[in-house]
């Protein structure tokens, strides 16, 4: 799958993959300092922002999109970077491609298992009646019926667009989405079988990444880094942008 990315910089190639219900723009403030150094690529993931949709959403497809990606342009050995989903996806990608990554950087999400947690998100997106829709309040105000906080509202209607003939529509495949939600949370069985320079962030409001996590990661990711960014939930790079290019900075200049 031939996916939509930004490109910004010069240097060693550093990849950056968003999160669920993402896409690459979520990382521009971030990786438009990091391109400072780096040759910086923001890739929108399968069924996300503007990459092809598919009925298949799982972490070997998007890894397979990785690899691909990878290949296609020519890049040679980069850091890959991945957020939430796409730090399930840098990981699983990490395992089965070890060759083909220089260093690895997972924000805020642990190789383990996640219950279903986007019900009351999915539900308040598809309660959006798009056909009868005529502006983007009138579907900030539906939304907020299920989601209270005018962060994550804002941040879930950067997926609303319109199509050629003005009508609203979305570009995540919130149908496939919301079938394949349960596969999105699963976690992981297999590691690294050799070393590789490993760093893990998480924001210390957050309960992606809790203490009792830090065995599991050391285990699959042996001699991996673990950075914790205070006042900071699940969406760090946009909460505290300075701390985690200080921290990747920091993690890329030592390893």
């Amino acid at each position: 799958m031939k996916l939509y990315y930004r490109e910004l910089g010069e240097g060693t190639p550093l990849i950056i993959l968003h999160g669920l219900f993402g896409s690459s723009d979520n990382w521009l403030s971030v990786g438009k300092v990091l391109a400072e150094a780096y040759k910086v690529y923001m890739l929108d993931q399968r069924n996300h922002g503007q990459s092809p949709h598919s009925e298949e959403h799982s972490y070997e497809a998007m890894a397979e999109d990785l690899k691909e990606f990878i290949e296609t342009h020519g890049i040679e050995k980069p850091i890959v970077l991945g957020h939430s989903m796409g730090g399930k996806t840098a990981m699983t990608f990490a395992v089965k491609y070890p060759d083909l990554l220089d260093k690895l950087i997972v924000v805020d999400i642990a190789p383990r298992g996640y219950p279903v947690h986007h019900d009351v998100i999915l539900e308040g997106l598809f309660s959006i009646n798009l056909n009868a829709l005529e502006s983007r309040q009138e579907a900030d105000q539906q939304l907020a019926r299920f989601v209270p906080d005018l962060g994550t509202r804002q941040f879930l209607l950067k997926n609303l667009t319109r199509n050629s003939e003005g009508q609203f529509e979305w570009r995540i495949n919130l149908k496939v989405i919301n079938d394949t939600i349960q596969i999105i949370g699963k976690g992981m069985d297999k590691g690294l079988s050799k070393a590789l320079p490993t760093l893990f962030i998480r924001g210390l409001k957050s309960h992606y990444i809790k203490d009792e996590d830090f065995d599991l990661i050391y285990q699959l990711f042996p001699g991996a880094q673990i950075e914790s960014v205070a006042n900071a939930g699940h969406w760090v790079h946009a909460e505290k942008p300075q701390e985690i290019i200080d921290i990747v900075r920091g993690f890329l200049g030592k390893s």
